[in-house]
């Protein structure tokens, strides 16, 4: 298998994780780093090798580097993947696509009219334990699903992130709400209709450093979402509550009985499986899972599907249907109507390790 040769554009808090895991990667050659601030650039280079290209221009000029994987912030994923595809370059990004379904679309149909792969983060439905609960769902366990529950409690991202402001300018729905949001459409399909609340429990807020700030977007969500396929699903968001026993916890509940994930992102969460009435009980996953999160197994995924000609399995239409459900979110929060949503997409095929 051709190794695709890929540059990691924005070296921040994350990039670590993705070096360290593409670095172990067969079918990709990490060809270097790009960031504004070219220190860091050249930091990421001389750990993990490769080159500390100047600028987002000298990488797209770079005619061997065929996939870009896109870290920057959240406000800056629309250009940064816009300029990539336009040069002809495959992409993966981080979540979200896009903070608009409109600019999603347009994403997605630049991609498709230049001929190219665009995937998007999150992937962790492509984990140990995500996988596992969908064998356990095509295998019929919970019967026909009716109401899906989701938490994401992230606590106070100025309490750990050197560099909190983005996170809260975007809010808790764009950016953790969308891994269990991600499960769903992974395993359960497209959503039709949101109704949310969303509200400010903390707005005086402290750095690290002790620099005082104000957050304006809501904090705390909570959204009833309608699937297509009839089911309910409530999910519940916010940067404020930490520690909770509910965590990101997640269960999907049927005629038959329900499913129990630990974690929507934790790629050794537990799954637990009961029978209507009955008690819940550990199932074993499918395989010896990773540990933690491997936030690049949907690069790695979209490298093998680009050499095997395969569809790959964090595919932008996808994202940008969960986009436009975070749309939805924010939209019905602020007007306390209910959203519809609708864009649809091809669910995923499980893992080859899963089936």
């Amino acid at each position: 298998m051709d190794k695709l040769k890929t540059v990691i554009v924005g070296c921040g808090n994350i990039a670590t994780a993705y070096a360290q895991q593409i670095s172990n990667y067969a079918n990709i050659g990490l060809a270097g780093f790009s960031d504004l601030v070219p220190d860091r650039a050249r930091e990421f280079a001389e750990k993990y090798g490769g080159k500390a290209y100047g600028s987002l221009d000298e990488v797209l000029a770079d005619p061997g580097v065929r996939l870009i994987v896109n870290l920057t912030i959240h406000h800056a994923h629309v250009e940064v993947i816009t300029r990539s595809l336009e040069a002809g370059k495959h992409v993966h990004s981080e979540k979200p696509l896009a903070t608009s379904g409109a600019e999603a679309g347009k994403l997605v149909e630049l991609a498709a009219s230049k001929g190219l792969r665009l995937s998007s983060a999150p992937s962790t439905f492509l984990g140990e334990s995500v996988q596992t609960l969908a064998r356990e769902l095509r295998a019929g366990k919970t019967g026909r699903l009716r109401a899906l529950y989701a938490e994401i409690n992230h606590g106070r991202i100025e309490s750990w992130h050197p560099n909190p402001a983005p996170f809260y300018g975007v809010g808790p729905v764009w950016d953790v709400a969308v891994y269990p949001l991600g499960v769903w459409a992974a395993l359960c399909g497209p959503m039709r209709k949101v109704t949310a609340v969303g509200r400010i429990l903390l707005a005086d807020r402290k750095t690290k450093e002790g620099v005082d700030f104000k957050i304006t977007t809501p904090d705390f969500y909570t959204a009833m979402v309608e699937f297509e396929s009839g089911a309910l699903g409530r999910l519940t968001a916010n940067f404020y509550v930490n520690p909770s026993k509910q965590v990101a916890t997640m269960e999907f509940h049927g005629d038959a009985g329900s499913l129990f994930l630990g974690s929507s992102y934790l790629f050794n969460a537990a799954v637990e499986s009961a029978e209507f009435g009955g008690e819940f009980k550990p199932v074993p996953l499918v395989r010896e899972a990773f540990e933690g999160v491997e936030f690049a197994r949907g690069v790695e995924d979209l490298a093998e599907a680009v050499s095997l000609n395969r569809p790959h399995r964090c595919d932008a239409r996808m994202a940008r249907h969960i986009v436009e459900v975070m749309e939805a979110i924010h939209v019905s929060a602020g007007t306390g109507k209910p959203v519809e949503v609708g864009s649809t997409f091809t669910q995923p095929e499980p893992m080859p390790w899963a089936l």
